[in-house]
């Protein structure tokens, strides 16, 4: 995914709602400097970010990640075959972790499943509001979360909530490769 695709779609929609970067500041919790540097494309926001920003807009994070949504012929299904999700990775490959949204195309959903790519080096904190599971589809990591640190391997799993802060990184060469499904109480 390209992220000035991601960029132009935020500020193109904020702007049709007529809403000031001071008003996204407050419904998304986030810095106006912030929101300012990620319409201009300068910073790639991670996947919690642009989920707090789909939900100050009152869209689909799906919006955010293609140009146009087709219209499902029935909105309580949706159906994402091998290879179809929206993709979108940091620039630094080997320090940040790329995701794959899975069902982009479903409108009114709760949950937002996503295959994520953590490298060895991640540092970044997450916090946002809702709950998150995960499980380790691949590979190792160290879980961070109130100050306390797990250990997962493939097939181990956690869930939380994710209103306190959290993080992880791969603990064994490359990468580590987690399903993980973040639920929002406020309805996507």
């Amino acid at each position: 995914m390209i992220e000035q695709t991601i960029a132009d779609n935020i500020r193109s929609l904020r702007k049709a709602r007529k809403m000031t970067l001071r008003r996204m500041e407050e419904l998304s919790g986030l810095s106006k400097g912030y929101l300012s540097k990620v319409e201009r494309g300068l910073k790639f926001p991670p996947f919690s970010t642009l989920n707090q920003i789909a939900i100050a807009l009152q869209v689909d994070m799906a919006f955010l990640l293609k140009d146009n949504l087709p219209a499902s012929a029935d909105s309580r299904i949706c159906l994402t075959k091998k290879g179809q999700g929206q993709m979108a990775r940091t620039e630094e490959a080997s320090r940040g972790y790329s995701f794959e949204m899975l069902t982009t195309d479903k409108p009114g959903k709760n949950m937002v499943p996503y295959v994520i790519e953590v490298a060895p080096n991640e540092e970044q904190i997450f916090q946002h509001e809702g709950e998150e599971f995960l499980y380790v589809l691949q590979g190792r990591m160290d879980f961070f979360y109130d100050g306390k640190t797990y250990a997962m391997e493939e097939g181990d799993s956690v869930y939380f909530d994710s209103g306190v802060p959290h993080s992880g990184k791969s603990n064994g060469q490359g990468k580590t490769r987690l399903l993980a499904i973040m639920y929002n109480y406020k309805r996507l």
